[in-house]
């Protein structure tokens, strides 16, 4: 049975709506409770962390009194990103991990995402066994009564751990560091201080409703400017939670997902740890090298890598995962990785990028009001095939709807900017002409 509440990357929507209700919210703290009872992991506490929106606290306090209510105990991490939680939450003494975050998304939208005590996202399975009961439960939870929360939880191991994952200090390098107005800004800079690096931060003063506004990951225009006019040595993006970053040069190039990718193969391949000699990717990436491709979704990219041994795998976007060190997509150990390749190679972002080959691609978000399988839209269908025949194997189109917004998403991929331009919009009218919001 397919699931209902539980996206590519957990919950999401808008916060105070269903499914992120307070009712919804307390449902869930139960069913999360109840689930650690039945695995008999319910005698350590749940670890809760949040980004930076202002309905985090909130959503926050109410799971906490799902959790209070089903006999299971919270302890609250304050603002920090994701794959700190994923972190803490393995190596601490917790049940499980909650990240409160819609990561990319705006302000008004949030999410919750569960990580079990290994510190790895809770399998599909799990996730529908906790839905499930969240829709039995959810009609008579009666009035929410949040739990006041106070941090007890430091991310200082965190960062410790993060810098123990390097072997050659940041001295030198000068950063742009682009926080997002999310839960890095305070800890990125920090952590690329005590790197080494000197450091000059950005999108770093959020107020609960300006993260990711014009700023971050999805959004370098700014830092990429930054960069040019600082002379800095590279520059680095991150987006709500932290769980991506996006890379500029010196001379202003965005290093993406596939860039990172090919700069962290190459430098594991010569150190003896890219395992396989191979890299797994999702089918929205666009590198130029032999890889294993997923749907999209960090969490899927994960469980390709676990199945094949796979020590390196990530999406365009600027999740990457490194497996040795992490659970899940982590922007600033990302971040950390690449520029010590730099110091290590004596050589820039644009140098140890030059030569990866990018074909022109586009990506149209269409709103939908439903999603239905595509082989039930006839036209689409027909648009699709059309654009695989011109394209006649020198380029790839992807169509799917996002795990976490009302979404269609149309990528075309070849060599052609105009070909690609027109394919992408026919596509992505035939949608709207089935399925337009």
């Amino acid at each position: 049975m397919a699931k209902k509440l539980f996206g590519t990357d957990g919950i999401r929507g808008v916060a105070g709506e269903p499914p992120l209700d307070p009712g919804t919210i307390v449902a869930l703290g139960i069913a999360l409770g109840d689930d650690l009872i039945r695995r008999g992991l319910a005698a350590k506490p749940v670890l809760v962390g949040m980004d930076t929106r202002e309905s985090g606290p909130g959503i926050a306090a109410r799971l906490a009194e799902g959790l209070r209510r089903a006999g299971v105990e919270t302890r609250f991490a304050g603002v920090v990103t994701t794959p700190g939680v994923a972190y803490l939450t393995r190596t601490g003494q917790f049940s499980a991990g909650v990240m409160i975050s819609a990561s990319h998304n705006p302000f008004e939208d949030n999410g919750i995402k569960v990580f079990a005590l290994t510190g790895y996202k809770l399998p599909d399975e799990e996730e529908h066994e906790v839905e499930e009961e969240v829709f039995r439960i959810v009609g008579s939870v009666g009035a929410a009564d949040p739990v006041k929360l106070l941090q007890t939880i430091d991310a200082r191991p965190y960062l410790d751990f993060l810098l123990s994952t390097i072997g050659a200090k940041l001295t030198g390098l000068k950063l742009v560091i682009d926080c997002g107005n999310g839960a890095a800004s305070d800890l990125a800079p920090q952590l690329f201080r005590e790197a080494g690096a000197e450091v000059t931060a950005i999108s770093n003063r959020p107020n609960g409703r300006n993260i990711n506004l014009d700023c971050g990951a999805l959004h370098v225009e700014g830092l990429r400017k930054t960069v040019l006019e600082t002379g800095a040595d590279a520059g680095v993006a991150f987006d709500g939670d932290a769980d991506r970053a996006i890379l500029i040069s010196p001379r202003g190039r965005v290093v993406d997902g596939d860039a990172e990718m090919l700069i962290a193969a190459r430098r594991l391949h010569a150190d003896g740890r890219l395992a396989g000699n191979l890299v797994v990717s999702t089918v929205m990436s666009n590198l130029g090298i032999s890889m294993v491709r997923t749907p999209v979704g960090d969490k899927y990219v994960l469980e390709e890598m676990l199945r094949r041994g796979a020590a390196l795998g990530g999406e365009q976007s600027g999740h990457v995962i490194f497996r040795e060190y992490a659970t899940t997509g982590d922007g600033m150990l990302t971040a950390l990785k690449l520029l010590e390749t730099c110091v290590r190679e004596k050589a820039t972002l644009d140098e140890l990028a030059a030569d990866l080959t990018v074909y022109p691609q586009l990506l149209v978000n269409i709103r939908v009001k439903e999603r239905r399988p595509l082989e039930q839209l006839p036209g689409v269908v027909k648009e699709i095939r059309a654009c695989e025949s011109a394209l006649n194997g020198l380029g790839r189109v992807v169509v799917r709807f996002s795990g976490t917004e009302p979404l269609a998403r149309v990528m075309v991929e070849g060599p052609d900017l105009g070909q690609v331009e027109n394919w992408a919009g026919r596509i992505a009218s035939a949608i709207r002409g089935e399925l337009g919001g």
